[in-house]
This record gives C-alpha cells, sequence and structure tokens, in this order.
C-alpha cells in the first residue's frame, strides 16, 4: 500500500481549521500530524475533517500552548503518549496504524534565545527533552516506526538560510545539533526529506518578523519525517509546502509529506 504522511506545526489548529481542511483536500495525506494545537482536546472542531473522510483523530491538548494531534483516514489501533522531562507538557503522541505502522509526534521545546544551559532554562528544557528523546528510542529499540514533528532543530547546513550566521543561534548551534543526532541514531532512524532532497537549502519554518519571507527567504527546516531503517528503503518520495506560507493568516511553518510504499 501507498502511505502518504506529513507533519504541520499548525499554530492554533482552532484558528486555521479551514487551512487543515485545505492541506487535507489539496494534498490527501492518509495521516496528518500537527503540533502546536494549542487548544483543550474537547475544544479542538472535527467536524470539517471527517466530513472529508478522516474519521480518526486523537490529541493531547493545552489551552493556548504546545498541544499535538494526529488526524487520519487509516483506524488507529492503539494511542499513548508519554511526558519528557515530567513537566505535564503536551508534546508527544504516539500512534499504531491498521497497516502497523507505529506513529511518533513531537512538539521539540523551542529553546528560547539564549544558546546556554546555565542561563536559560528554556535552552535546559530542550536540550533534556532531546536526551530524554534518546532514551526513549534507545530502550525501545522501535521497528516499523515513522517519526515526525517540529523537533525545532536545523541539523545541516543547507537547513538553514546562513550556516556562518547561524552556529550560535538557537535551533542551529552545535549541542543541538549533536543531541538530535543522537536521537535519530538512538532509534535507527533515517531523515526521509534529505533521503529524497539531498540537495540544495531547504526550509520548513520563516520567521513572521519578516514580512518579505519569500523574497528574502531566511528561512529553517525545523520540521521533520524520519523512519526506522526497516521501512526507510520503501519511502517513494518527500515535499516540503511551502506554497501554504504564503496563504491568508499562515502559520510560520509549512507541511512536510513523505510517503511510503509498504
Amino acid at each position: 500500500m501507498r502511505l502518504r504522511i506529513a507533519t504541520w506545526n499548525i499554530n492554533s489548529l482552532r484558528l486555521r481549521e479551514e487551512q487543515v481542511c485545505r492541506v487535507l483536500k489539496q494534498k490527501a495525506p492518509d495521516i496528518l500530524c500537527l503540533q502546536e494545537i494549542k487548544s483543550p482536546v474537547e475544544l479542538v472542531p472535527t467536524i470539517g475533517f471527517e466530513s472529508i473522510g478522516y474519521n480518526h483523530f486523537i490529541a493531547r491538548g493545552e489551552k493556548g500552548y504546545n498541544g499535538v494531534a494526529i488526524i487520519s483516514r487509516l483506524p488507529l489501533e492503539r494511542n499513548w503518549s508519554h511526558d519528557f522531562c515530567s513537566k505535564g507538557d503536551a508534546r508527544h503522541i504516539s500512534a499504531i496504524t491498521n497497516c502497523g505502522i507505529t506513529i511518533e509526534n513531537f512538539y521539540v521545546p523551542a529553546g528560547g534565545d539564549v544558546p546556554d544551559r546555565d542561563l536559560n532554562k528554556k535552552f535546559e528544557h530542550k536540550l533534556d527533552f532531546l536526551e530524554e528523546m534518546s532514551d526513549y528510542f534507545s530502550k525501545r529499540k522501535p521497528k516499523k516506526t515513522i517519526l515526525v514533528g517540529d523537533l525545532n532543530v536545523a541539523p545541516g547546513e543547507n537547513d538553514v538560510w546562513s550556516h556562518k550566521q547561524l552556529l550560535n543561534v538557537v535551533s542551529h548551534t552545535e549541542i543541538e545539533i549533536k543531541k538530535l543526532v543522537s536521537v535519530k541514531n538512538s532509534g535507527g532512524f533515517v531523515d526521509i526529506t534529505r533521503k529524497h532532497i539531498k540537495e540544495g537549502r531547504l526550509y520548513s519554518w520563516w520567521s513572521y518578523r519578516s514580512p518579505n519571507w519569500e523574497k528574502s527567504d531566511r528561512g529553517r527546516r525545523l520540521d521533520h519525517v524520519w523512519a526506522t531503517k526497516d521501512i526507510a528503503d520503501s519511502s517513494a518520495s518527500s515535499i516540503v509546502f511551502k506554497e501554504a506560507r504564503g496563504w491568508p493568516r499562515p502559520s510560520d511553518h509549512v507541511p512536510v509529506f513523505a510517503e511510503f510504499d509498504l
């Protein structure tokens, strides 16, 4: 079967429900994973999703903050979540599809502005979160797993608009990249987007601070699709749907897609 999965930091699901429906209709993923839904689960509108065939919805939510969700037209047979760093944040949710694939959906802390563990508690939280992710996958030895989410790290030189200028900027520092690589290695994951788009600069986030975001094109690739090695070879393609950044009242992130022939 062909499985199309997407990840998107929506920056308020209730505010951008119409945009989510637009992506579901236009790009037709089987599964759409969202981050920063910024809503208690009971207040998330799902009727629109159901009306176009997405009858399966699971989420962890918080009022006005964090929150992760999985919208699917495939049955989700089991789901769970883990409280990384024991803060009670809604930053992770997992599910097993009826085709036996495990989906891991993450929203990694952004980390604030100062890349120093001792001076910035938000950065400390981010590093601790990534370390716990490494431990989580080291213990579980995942198989047939797709990990997606806003991981808030742009790891490669071509994943940022200027490697030199952003080396000391949160999201592209050496220590964050090292921690993210450790997560990837601990679970035996392959970066599916870069597997299919090997060359050139590639971004999934552009700051709201730049009104001419497209012209300046100072982006970062913060949103990722990974797969365990046992299914990575079955991946057929990956795209970044940049068009969505130009829609009215957009999220500052865009959807990232990958397809698998399972």
